[in-house]
């Protein structure tokens, strides 16, 4: 029997991690300049923390989830999104004594049984950010500008910053009631999840992604008409605050984001490269979700990046590839295995990638493989080596050898390795 991985579950290879962590070391460079901590959550949670978090009639929900029971009978899940998790453990470690700010990220695997295609895939990852205790819009500014700078490492370009407000529990009312009015007449010209979604809550509706549907929707009220004062009041200082980072904008009162926990601000960043899966950040305001889980009553916000959809981008302006070692220990004469090992210990001790032979074989043989593997130097310990404690070198690029002790061939390497 054949086996291979799950559907929508992918290696990332070795030739493809270099550009993983590079993404991801640069994430976590640019967070921490802002005071954000790595934070890092179970990937199985109970059920039931996403079912009230997200939303029951949600596609992640409905459609999406990875649930089944535990050898107990417990109804567990596979996360499919960072953001309940957190808020689970903000409150469990009672971490809202600490003083605020509480700024939090994480890098990670979610899953979603989705079905599989380009950039998106059932196992995938995400760069998460969350922030607890700030209910001024400038920190949603600041947060965008963090996207905005992180991509800027990157370089990667032609971005869209799409933002909404899809206002607080009280000026939804009025806006669902006119949604629903609207949705009334055309129900049966929608799709059969919208028109399960028009009962439960037809703010859904918004979301779908079937272009029957949304076609209907443009001419479907618009959430901005309906916010209160407070509401329209953040909605334009947020966008003050982005005049002020020089971000440009666009307001998209479509965005409604498909997460039931947000609130006020939401937003999204766009790319027009990635074809149809074209956000790759999305997040908002989820100000009631720490009161809703039993903890105080604490303004938040966060964002995901999608890290696959971000890899697919930057893949051809960042060309990784995994560094290959720079010395290759061999060995000519018998018994030298000892001396060998002593030796390349010795050089990994000053940083160096190093490989060796660990089977009997000859020099010629161990030449080859060190060709094949790149490196740039040999070095060769023989009998009369030992006694001499001085070391053949051969530097691979062309061909030119000589002989020296291990200091004199430590500071070649580092010589060497300092003017790549």
């Amino acid at each position: 029997m054949k086996l291979s991985a799950l559907r929508g579950m992918q290696d990332i290879l070795p030739q493809q991690i270099p550009l993983w962590h590079y993404i991801e070391q640069k994430a976590r460079t640019i967070l921490e300049l802002y005071n954000f901590h790595e934070i890092r959550t179970p990937l199985l949670e109970h059920a039931e923390l996403f079912l009230r978090s997200i939303g029951e009639d949600t596609d992640i929900v409905e459609k999406e989830m990875y649930i089944f029971n535990d050898k107990k009978g417990r109804r567990i899940a596979l996360r499919p999104e960072g953001t309940a998790s957190l808020v689970r453990a903000y409150i469990q470690n009672s971490l809202f004594n600490n003083p605020s700010p509480q700024k939090f990220y994480y890098i990670g695997p979610m899953f979603r049984y989705e079905r599989p295609q380009k950039g998106r895939q059932r196992q995938f990852h995400q760069i998460g950010v969350e922030c607890f205790g700030i209910s001024s819009p400038s920190i949603e500014a600041e947060l965008l500008w963090i996207v905005k700078q992180f991509f800027d490492t990157l370089n990667l370009k032609k971005f869209s910053f799409e933002i909404n407000s899809i206002g607080c529990s009280k000026c939804r009312i009025s806006y669902k009631e006119h949604l629903f009015k609207f949705l009334r007449d055309k129900i049966t010209d929608l799709c059969s999840d919208c028109q399960r979604r028009f009962v439960k809550n037809p703010l859904r509706v918004l979301d779908c992604k079937v272009e029957s549907c949304r076609e209907i929707l443009r001419d479907a009220p618009v959430v901005l008409d309906f916010l209160c004062d407070k509401c329209k009041k953040h909605f334009f200082d947020l966008q003050d605050e982005l005049e002020f980072y020089e971000i440009d904008y666009i307001i998209n009162p479509r965005i409604v984001r498909g997460l039931d926990y947000y609130t006020g601000t939401v937003f999204e960043v766009t790319t027009s490269m990635l074809g149809a899966q074209n956000a790759v950040v999305a997040g908002g305001r989820y100000d009631e979700l720490v009161k809703i889980f039993g903890g105080p009553s604490t303004p938040a916000v966060g964002f995901a990046i999608g890290l696959e959809r971000l890899v697919e981008l930057a893949k051809d302006s960042l060309c990784l590839k995994p560094k290959s070692p720079l010395v290759y220990v061999a060995y000519a004469g018998e018994d030298l295995d000892r001396e060998v090992k002593l030796l390349i210990n010795e050089i990994r001790k000053e940083g160096f990638i190093a490989e060796r032979a660990y089977e009997k074989t000859t020099l010629k043989n161990q030449l080859k493989k060190a060709q094949k593997l790149g490196v740039q130097w040999v070095i060769i310990v023989g009998e009369e080596e030992i006694k001499t404690s001085s070391y053949r070198w051969k530097r691979m690029e062309d061909g030119a050898q000589g002989i020296g002790s291990l200091e004199e061939i430590m500071k070649l390497l580092r010589e060497s390795n300092e003017n790549k």
